[in-house]
C-alpha cells in the first residue's frame, strides 16, 4: 500500500511540474524592459481618397494617395467620387476621407448641410490661386507690348489686333454664361466697338481658334479658364481686368445688365474637403492638406503631360511625386 501511495506522489509531481512552470509569472525585469507598441499610422485606419471624374481631381487623388503612403505610412485607398454624392456621404459617416477638388459652390446646399453635422471640414483651397477665369494675350504679344496686359493698353492697340478685317475678341460657347459676361465686359470698359465678339460653338471650336492663331504667331485676345492643358501648351499673359465687385459683377452675368460697369471675375471656392476624424487620428495628415494649394501651372502642365500619347493619370501622378518635391516638400512643412 505505501509503494502505491508513494508512486501516486511521485506520478502527480511529474505531471503537476509542467503546469506549474507554465503558470509562473515571466519575470518582473524582462517585462519592464519591453517597449510599449508604437501607434499605428494614421489612427490605424485608411485613409480613403475620392477620385473624382474629371482629369484635374483624378491627378489630384493619384498624386497625394502616393505623398500620403510614402510619407505618413498610412494605409491609403483611392476610390470613385461624385461631386454631390461624395459631399453627401462625408457629411454623413466621414467617408471618403478626403475629396482633394470639391466644387462646394456647385453643391451649396449639401456641402453647408455636411459642415452643420460636423462631420467634414474645409483643410484648405486646391489651388494657390483663387480666381479661374479671366482674359488673356499669347505671351508673345506681351513681350512685345507689355501694356496690353492692361485694358487701357488694349484699348490704345485694338487696331494691331486685326487679322483679315477688325480685332477680335474670342469668347466663349454663346449659351454659356460666360458669354453673357465677356459681352458686358466689353461695354463696361467700352471696347465693344473697338472688338468683333467670336462666340465659338463648342469648346473644341474654341481650343482651335485659339491654336490656329498661336500657330500663325497672330495677336489674340480671348477668354479661357484654369486649371487648362492649352495655357501651359501655349504661353500666355492674363488681362489685368481690376478688383472683383460683387454688385457689378451681378450686373455683368446678366442679359440685360441696363449699365454694365467693370470688375474682375468671381473667385471661385475650390476646397480641399477633409473628415473630422483626420484631424483627431492623424493630425500631421490634416496638417499636409491644410498646406496642399497646387499652383495653376503646375495642373496646366500636368494636364498637357496627360494629353501625350499613351499617358495616364497613374503615370503622370508618378512622374510629377518623382521631379516637382520643390512643389509638393511645402506641403510637408519642408518647403520655404
Amino acid at each position: 500500500m505505501r509503494w502505491i501511495l508513494l508512486s501516486a506522489t511521485v506520478l502527480w509531481a511529474m505531471l503537476a511540474g509542467p503546469l506549474a512552470a507554465q503558470e509562473t509569472p515571466p519575470d518582473a525585469s524582462q517585462a519592464s524592459s519591453q517597449e510599449p507598441a508604437a501607434p499605428a499610422p494614421c489612427g490605424g485606419e485608411t485613409i480613403t481618397i475620392a477620385r473624382m471624374q474629371w482629369p484635374s481631381a483624378e491627378l489630384l487623388a493619384e498624386i497625394h494617395a502616393r505623398l500620403i503612403r510614402q510619407n505618413f505610412g498610412c494605409t491609403v485607398e483611392v476610390v470613385p467620387g461624385d461631386l454631390a454624392a461624395t459631399a453627401s456621404s462625408m457629411g454623413v459617416n466621414g467617408q471618403p476621407a478626403v475629396a482633394p477638388e470639391l466644387w462646394i459652390t456647385r453643391v451649396a446646399d449639401i456641402w453647408n448641410a455636411a459642415l452643420k453635422s460636423q462631420e467634414v471640414r474645409q483643410a484648405g483651397t486646391t489651388y494657390a490661386d483663387p480666381v479661374f477665369e479671366g482674359w488673356f494675350v499669347p505671351a508673345y504679344e506681351a513681350e512685345a507690348h507689355p501694356d496690353v496686359t492692361t485694358i487701357e493698353g488694349l484699348k490704345a492697340r485694338a487696331a494691331d489686333f486685326a487679322v483679315n478685317g477688325r480685332p477680335r475678341f474670342v469668347s466663349c460657347p454663346p449659351d454659356w454664361g460666360c458669354a453673357v459676361v465677356n459681352r458686358n465686359l466689353l461695354r463696361a470698359h467700352g471696347m465693344d466697338g473697338m472688338f468683333d465678339i467670336v462666340e465659338p460653338a463648342n469648346r473644341f471650336e474654341l481650343d482651335a481658334l485659339i491654336a490656329e492663331a498661336m500657330s500663325r504667331k497672330e495677336p489674340l485676345l480671348f477668354y479661357y479658364w484654369q486649371p487648362n492643358a492649352i495655357l501651359a501648351q501655349f504661353g500666355f499673359s492674363p488681362i489685368d481686368l481690376g478688383p472683383y465687385n460683387k454688385d457689378n459683377f451681378l450686373c455683368l452675368g446678366r442679359v440685360a445688365c441696363a449699365n454694365p460697369l467693370p470688375s474682375g471675375f468671381a473667385a471661385d471656392p475650390v476646397v480641399v474637403a477633409l473628415a473630422q476624424w483626420v484631424y483627431l487620428e492623424a493630425p500631421d495628415v490634416a496638417a499636409y492638406f491644410q498646406r496642399a494649394h497646387l499652383p495653376f501651372a503646375e495642373m496646366n502642365t500636368l494636364l498637357q503631360n496627360l494629353n501625350e500619347p499613351g499617358a495616364t493619370v497613374e503615370a503622370v501622378a508618378d512622374a510629377f511625386v518623382a521631379a516637382r518635391g520643390e512643389v509638393w516638400q511645402a506641403w510637408l512643412g519642408q518647403g520655404p
